[in-house]
């Protein structure tokens, strides 16, 4: 879907922000560019749609170089989430969303029925919200309008930018979840941009960890977890520290018959993050007991999302 090769970007003093930057991002995935202050993420993240231009190497959209596109085009058909919402003041929410497929030529019917089809996907009731202004809404509501802007012209690519970080902590994890569910839904190809391991273990399918511009390491949470390419890697993600924790996993079980449990590999519910991350790299499933007693099952994914809570308290 998006195909960096050999990008780099230079500044007239001659510094690089990326350097020889490679990543193949596939359709439908949500992948995570994470690294500390400086490391060429934004910048990464701004070539996509040409906000920044880069000086080497090519940057392709299914296949096609991204200068090949007309701008206007390119950005109308790429959707894009701040860290500063950036919501137009003095325009209601309606026609904040309305922006783009009016830009498109899209029918006044088209996007009435697409305003409310989005506000209903990001939990705000269209006669509820329609008609207010941005000022009226909480920080958590107006990055959901935030979201639903950038999906109004349905762009197969979503670009997000450290959206949630300016939120408290129960709006973001509230809207981390929503985002995941709402990823299950409507498939897009999101880049998304963080500084904190918690939010890109929780929400990437795969995390790009980058240092001084250039990529350290690409993979799935698990495998940075459990495969760290380098020592800068193990202390970025607090690997270290997190393994040897014992974490009760009692919120990421799934219930299930004791049935559909007896070939499974059972484990407590106390258990160390290193043991069971081992587990679940040979197994998809594993059943949990509490006291002698199957209380249901969990996977990877529940594990990461516990696991990515623990980071929180490490950091």
């Amino acid at each position: 879907m998006i195909s960096f090769e050999n990008v780099s970007k230079r500044y007239d003093d001659g510094t690089f922000a990326v350097k020889n930057f490679n990543l193949h991002i596939k359709e439908g995935e949500l992948l995570v560019l994470i690294g500390p202050s400086g490391s060429g993420k934004t910048t990464t993240l701004k070539m996509i749609n040409r906000l920044i231009p880069l000086t080497e190497g090519y940057i392709k959209i299914k296949d096609k170089k991204i200068s090949d596109y007309d701008i206007h085009e390119l950005r109308w058909d790429i959707g894009y989430v701040l860290q500063q919402i950036a919501l137009f003041p003095h325009m209601t929410i309606e026609e904040n969303i309305a922006v783009v497929p009016e830009m498109k030529g899209w029918g006044q019917k088209e996007i009435n029925q697409r305003i409310d089809e989005l506000l209903h996907m990001v939990g705000l009731e269209p006669e509820t919200y329609r008609k207010r202004l941005p000022h009226e809404l909480s920080g958590g509501q107006q990055q959901r309008i935030g979201v639903a802007r950038a999906l109004a012209a349905n762009p197969q690519i979503i670009l997000m930018d450290e959206p949630f970080s300016a939120l408290d902590p129960l709006s973001r994890e509230k809207l981390q979840d929503d985002l995941i569910e709402l990823q299950k839904n409507i498939k897009k190809t999101i880049v998304f941009v963080t500084h904190d391991m918690s939010e890109a273990l929780k929400l990437g399918e795969r995390i790009c960890l980058m240092k001084n511009g250039e990529v350290v390491q690409t993979g799935t949470p698990e495998e940075l977890l459990q495969q760290p390419a380098n020592d800068f890697v193990r202390e970025f993600v607090g690997i270290d520290q997190a393994q040897a924790k014992t974490v009760d996993i009692r919120e990421g079980v799934k219930p299930a018959n004791p049935g559909e449990m007896d070939h499974l590999t059972v484990i407590s519910s106390s258990v160390p993050i290193n043991e069971i991350l081992g587990l679940l790299s040979e197994q998809e499933l594993l059943a949990v007991e509490v006291k002698g007693e199957l209380i249901g099952t969990i996977d990877r994914q529940g594990m990461i999302r516990i696991l990515s809570r623990q980071m929180e308290g490490i950091k």
